[in-house]
Parts: structure tokens; C-alpha cells; sequence
């Protein structure tokens, strides 16, 4: 099964420490966690500095609910996990719709059984390809209905093309 402790460094990488870059529609950002994010997630009262303050754990604990939304504990394929963990952080519930619909599930946003049973059954290497190129197409649409987020979009392709296939398999 996957690990997230392999993702860790992965999301890190990209994500950098605190920002709030006026374009970026996330606001206030520390390691990738939104202030939003980060009130949604148990802390209400959360204010921009709380998120300038957040620590490596607290980084570790709101991936692992992205983690746990896609079940990724249950995903034979690390590389797999990885790509879909990172869509979900960085795009919602669209990281798991659009899988979905890659996969012939009901992309109802929830990950169940029959979600993971459909991944785990699928070849891996020709889902991987198709999860990496319905990524990119996603975020060419973003950029195409709101060009304020161009600016974004280099840095978002460079870090999809780091996630690579690989067919090693956890399970």
C-alpha cells in the first residue's frame, strides 16, 4: 500500500514556506495550507499570522486528511497515490472527480470501494498517463477561464512533471 511519508517531501518541495501573493486565489499560505484550509480544519478562529506560525507537523496532519479523502492507504501504486493526493491538495474535490471519471466510477467526489477497487484493477502505467494529462488539461482550463492565473501555471506544469510512474507496488 501506498506511504505517505514518501509524499511528504514531494508536497514540500513545491510548496515552499509562507506566501500571500495577491493573485494566488488561496490567500495566506504556509507549506501549501490556506488560512481557509486551515479554519475548515478544526481552527475557526485562525487569523494569517496563525498560518505564518504553522509548523512541519501541522503540515503533516492536514495532508493526511487530503491523504485520507482518496483512501490513499488502500492505492497499490505509490506513484499513483502521489498523483492524486497532490491533485486533491491542490484542487479540491475536482482531484477526485475527474479520477473518477478517468475511472467509469460515479464521480460523486467520495472515494469508496468501488473507486479503489477500479484504480487498484486498472493498468497502472496507462492511468497514471491518463490522470497526468486530465491534470494538465485541468489546469490549462483554469488558466483559460481566469488569466490573472497564468502567472501560476509554468510553476504548477514543472511540479505535475515531477511526479513520474513507477510500477512498484505497495500492496
Amino acid at each position: 500500500m501506498a506511504d505517505i511519508n514518501l509524499l511528504v517531501p514531494k508536497i514540500l518541495k513545491w510548496e515552499g514556506g509562507y506566501v500571500n501573493n495577491p493573485f494566488d486565489k488561496g490567500g495566506a499560505t504556509n507549506m501549501g495550507v490556506t488560512l481557509a484550509a486551515w479554519q475548515h480544519l478544526g481552527h475557526p478562529t485562525a487569523t494569517e499570522e496563525d498560518i505564518k506560525n504553522l509548523t512541519h507537523d501541522d503540515f503533516k496532519m492536514v495532508l493526511r486528511q487530503y491523504w485520507n479523502q482518496w483512501q490513499a492507504d488502500q492505492i497499490n501504486n505509490q506513484s499513483i497515490a502521489e498523483i492524486l493526493v497532490d491533485w486533491v491538495w491542490g484542487s479540491g474535490v475536482w482531484g477526485i472527480k475527474i479520477p473518477q471519471r478517468i475511472l467509469g466510477v460515479d464521480d460523486d467526489g467520495q472515494v469508496g470501494n468501488k473507486t479503489i477497487e477500479a484504480l487498484n484493477s486498472a493498468n497502472q502505467d496507462e492511468l497514471f498517463a491518463k490522470i497526468l494529462q486530465a491534470r494538465k488539461d485541468f489546469l490549462n482550463q483554469i488558466v483559460e477561464n481566469n488569466q490573472s492565473q497564468h502567472i501560476f501555471l509554468q510553476g504548477w506544469l514543472n511540479r505535475l512533471n515531477d511526479y513520474q510512474f513507477s510500477e512498484t507496488n505497495l500492496a
